[in-house]
């Protein structure tokens, strides 16, 4: 087993994050509760992930930053910087994203009603089908769940939004 404190194959250290998963998903009593519970819900994320099925209805892969934006969008037209620091990156990385975008006739860019030098990205008819095609696969529950009795899931379902509410920003303009 490796921990935080373990040397890779390489000589590298693992980070403590990779050593901590490694830990809890073996069973480490030095792990605890945290990333046991993070270890299992990554897992099952992972087993059941369907960004294969999302490329093969889209023609393409999607890809992080893509699907940060196309999302995004789905709010309302942003600018090049507004979207840039939605996904946490430089200008020149978000008009690649952008273009790409673009390029699949997923969105548009338009004249900002304010100001002229700006431009608006906004989703296309076609992005819109796009991201709603993406829901469809992505959020659909794996079968899984279906076995789990119902009440068991409601409790779930309020714990999980316990701990998304406790990370979320209590801030206005949070997206």
């Amino acid at each position: 087993m490796v921990t935080a404190h373990d040397s890779t194959r390489d000589g590298t250290q693992d980070s403590p994050e990779e050593g901590a998963a490694d830990g809890a998903r073996e069973g480490s009593p030095a792990a605890t509760a945290a990333e046991r519970a993070w270890a299992l819900m990554h897992g099952f994320v992972e087993a059941h992930n369907r960004h294969g099925d999302l490329a093969d209805a889209l023609g393409f892969r999607l890809g992080a930053g893509r699907g940060k934006v196309l999302f995004r969008l789905r709010q309302g037209p942003l600018t090049l910087r507004e979207l840039a620091e939605f996904i946490g990156a430089d200008a020149p990385y978000t008009t690649v994203v952008v273009d790409k975008l673009e390029a699949h006739g997923l969105v548009e860019r338009r004249p900002h009603p304010d100001d002229r030098r700006r431009k608006l990205v906004a989703l296309t008819a076609a992005g819109r089908r796009a991201v709603a095609t993406a829901d469809a696969i992505l959020l659909r529950p794996p079968t899984a769940l279906a076995s789990v009795p119902e009440r068991d899931l409601e409790q779930l379902t309020q714990l999980l939004a316990r701990i998304v509410a406790a990370d979320t920003p209590n801030t206005p303009d949070a997206p």
